[in-house]
Formats: structure tokens, sequence, C-alpha cells
């Protein structure tokens, strides 16, 4: 499998974007990048299939974590019609489905197995529903992130098995075991870049259309649980990390387009019981963004900054 060490983009990123319009001709390529948030990955679906309905073609898809699972299923399908299938999939998800709590689960942890949760049920449900095996097999090219867990560094993936890629970016560490690519211990994709804007650019995009799952800004208590709480702090870091990324690119070469989270939003990232809303909400909030003139503004959504209700 491909899998690539990238280097950090800071003041770099205008002449790769030139370089990319060089190349390019000065044609426009536009990246869809989706990030990470446990079942707040629901969120976009709704955001995709507002963009698709508007005329939105990507040239290609970056995703990290749930931002993968997405990624890898739309990419086997980019159209809108595609888009409406992967809400079925999302409304039909339970918590069980993913995060399978049970006797194996605690004998693994008296056995100091160093996971909670085996990934063999989210294996399952990633063979039923993708229609390729690998990634460059994909309508679309899908580059798949995840990090090194030794190291900590970003590692892009772009071809081999999809299952093994999407599983390896999904790996919350201490929750899922890490999965093993070309030598390396890789684990889920936030450790090293959650929403990998600068992925996209690095591969050639002038054009950034970001697609965050937000954060649960108006819960009223701490989640309760250990995976509960970990996929809850790592949606703050998320957002977090989106906007300092975000900020050294807002009016620079690249076009970078964020589409507005869901906000106020009470649900927590391990609560998969409401995916039917999350999507119908997102969906009407990015149309009415779009209505506004969202995709010709170069800012920062107030949504991802820190507040609370």
């Amino acid at each position: 499998m491909k899998s690539e060490r990238p280097k950090l983009f800071g003041h770099r990123v205008d002449a790769m974007v030139q370089t990319a319009l060089n190349h390019a001709g000065g044609a426009r390529r536009t990246a869809f990048v989706m990030a990470g948030g446990g079942s707040l990955g629901a969120v976009e679906v709704g955001m995709l299939q507002a963009l698709l309905a508007w005329g939105e073609k990507p040239a290609f898809v970056v995703g990290a974590s749930a931002g993968a699972i997405n990624g890898a299923y739309f990419a086997a399908d980019p159209t809108l019609a595609g888009a409406q299938r992967l809400e079925q999939l999302w409304c039909g998800l339970r918590r069980r489905d993913v995060f399978p709590i049970n006797l194996a689960s605690v004998i693994g942890l008296l056995r100091r197995r160093d996971h909670l949760v085996a990934s063999t049920y989210l294996r399952r449900l990633l063979e039923s529903h993708l229609p390729y095996g690998q990634l460059e097999d994909a309508v679309l090219p899908m580059h798949v992130v995840a990090s090194d867990m030794l190291t900590g560094d970003e590692v892009r993936l772009s071809s081999g098995p999809v299952i093994d890629a999407v599983l390896a970016s999904t790996a919350i560490p201490g929750v899922f075991p890490p999965v093993r690519i070309d030598g390396r211990w890789l684990v889920d994709g936030g450790v090293a870049n959650n929403t990998p804007i600068s992925t996209a650019v690095r591969l050639g995009a002038t054009r950034v259309i970001v697609l965050p799952t937000g954060f649960a800004c108006a819960l009223t208590q701490i989640p309760s649980g250990a995976i509960a709480r970990a996929m809850h702090a790592l949606s703050l870091l998320v957002s977090r990390q989106l906007v300092q990324d975000a900020e050294r690119l807002v009016g620079g070469a690249v076009q970078l387009r964020i589409v507005p989270s869901l906000c106020p939003l009470e649900r927590s990232p391990y609560d998969y019981s409401a995916a039917a809303n999350l999507i119908s909400r997102s969906r009407e909030n990015t149309h009415h963004w779009l209505e506004e003139g969202g995709l010709d503004r170069d800012d920062i959504p107030m949504q991802l900054h820190e507040h609370r209700h």
C-alpha cells in the first residue's frame, strides 16, 4: 500500500498551490475534506447532499476517522443518489454496530489487552457496504489519513486495501486495535491531522471545501463512560485544530471554504440514535449557507470557535 509521510506545510502553502495551478494550466481543482467526529459523522452526509444538489463535483476526497468512512463510501458513488444511500446506512446504524461492549471486552481488559473494543464488527460493517476492495479502484480518488502510532506522524493512504486503511484511520488509541500497514502500526487520523486540509493542498487542490462534524456545544453535562468522554474530548480537539489550520490558509492562494457545523448541538459523538435528525438539520443548514453565498466567502464559521450555550 502506498503511504506517504508529509512535511509541514506552513508558509509553503502558497507555493504549492501555485505549482498545482501551473501544472493544471490554471484550472481549479476542488477537494472535499471530511473530518472525524464519531457519530457526528452523520452531519457530513447532510452537507454532502446539499453540496451535490448545488452542483459541486470534487476532483478527489480526503478523509480522517469518521470522515474516512464517509469519504470511502462516497468515493464509490460520488453522486446525490450515492449520498442518499449513505443516509440510509447512517440511519440504520446503532452504537453496538461500531462499539460492541460485551463480556469479551471485559475479559480483554482483565487480560491487559491493549484495546477495549475489537474491530471485527466495524470490519464486517465496512465489508457489507463498500463495493470495492482497493482504494485505487474507487470511482473518485480517495485518500485516507491515519497516524503512525510510534512517531505520531501523519500517514496518507492512497492505494491498497480500503477496509484496512479505514480501520487504521478510525482506530482510536486504546479503544480499537492499531492496524499494521507497510510495517507500521497505524491509529486514528485525529492523532496527527483530523481535518487534513494540508493533505488536500499537498495533493494539488487549489480549492478546499471542508465538511466538519463540529462538537457538542450544547451538552449540559460531561458524557458518562470512558469511550464517550474520550470521543467528546477528541471532537473538541478536532475543532480547535481545524480553526488553527484554517487561520494559516484564510486569505492565501488556496480557496478555503468551510461548511458551518450544527449549532447548537447537544449530541455526544458516542450517541448514534439521532442520525436522521442530524442529517436533516445539516442538509438544511448547508443549503441556507449556500444560498447566502457561503462558497464565495473565505472565512471560518463561528460555530467552530470555542463557545457554550
